[in-house]
């Protein structure tokens, strides 16, 4: 860690454990900004860039995902944990949702939350990322998100979802109904063309052609983007 002088946003309205944690990161040779509120956190994004940011969920003011959703409109290089006391997976969901790269329950211990900090920043700079460039696409389910040469897709869960599922299984025709199930278990009610909607979105956020129709049948993801990119 000590090569690291990452800064980190950490937004947390409970002083104890803001003062708590921000002593650990700036030990491990992170430099710290800190905000009690959501607004002043999108204020400090406003002014600086950073490597990491820590936001707690339920704040005053703008909340977590207020800031999380500001630093995906305005293109922030900055990747994301939420950190809440909320273990509810509709909150968990929209987290992924909106993009944020971890989802960690407090309480939590100091080190627990160094590491998964010292993951996310491994995985998005240096070298790691120079790899992830040249590697294409990259779907990551732990935070139901995609990358295209390093850059992140601008991809509702839903669309996430059926990428997932036709990318696993390249050359394999999937029917509507088979998609319906992988996408929305058994919860959907309505025309199975809801499909045909998702596939017209995912079409125009991939940078490259990949999702073919099978008339009469369903969709496919085109193995050949696969085997052109070993």
């Amino acid at each position: 860690m000590k090569q690291s002088r990452k800064s980190v946003l950490f937004l947390e309205d409970e002083p104890t454990i803001r003062e708590v944690l921000t002593e650990y990161m700036t030990l491990s040779g992170y430099q710290v900004a800190e905000a009690d509120r959501g607004d002043r956190a999108i204020k400090l994004l406003e002014e600086q860039e950073f490597d990491l940011a820590v936001l707690d969920i339920c704040v005053p003011g703008v909340d977590g995902f207020g800031v999380l959703r500001y630093i995906q409109e305005n293109g922030k290089k900055t990747a994301a944990i939420m950190l809440t006391a909320l273990e509810d997976e509709q909150t968990q969901v929209k987290a992924f949702n909106l993009y944020a790269d971890d989802y960690i329950i407090k309480p939590v211990s100091p080190i627990i939350l160094l590491k998964r900090m010292e993951t996310i920043l491994r995985r998005t700079a240096g070298k790691g990322a120079e790899e992830e460039k040249d590697r294409g696409l990259i779907l990551k389910s732990e935070a139901y998100c995609a990358f295209y040469r390093g850059e992140k897709l601008p991809l509702t869960l839903s669309e996430y979802l059926l990428l997932q599922t036709l990318y696993q299984e390249p050359d394999r025709v999937f029917t509507r109904e088979q998609l319906i199930l992988r996408i929305f278990n058994e919860d959907y009610i309505g025309n199975d063309r809801i499909i045909d909607a998702h596939v017209k979105n995912l079409r125009k956020k991939l940078p490259f052609s990949c999702v073919r129709t099978v008339i009469g049948v369903g969709y496919q993801f085109d193995g050949e983007v696969l085997r052109a990119e070993e």
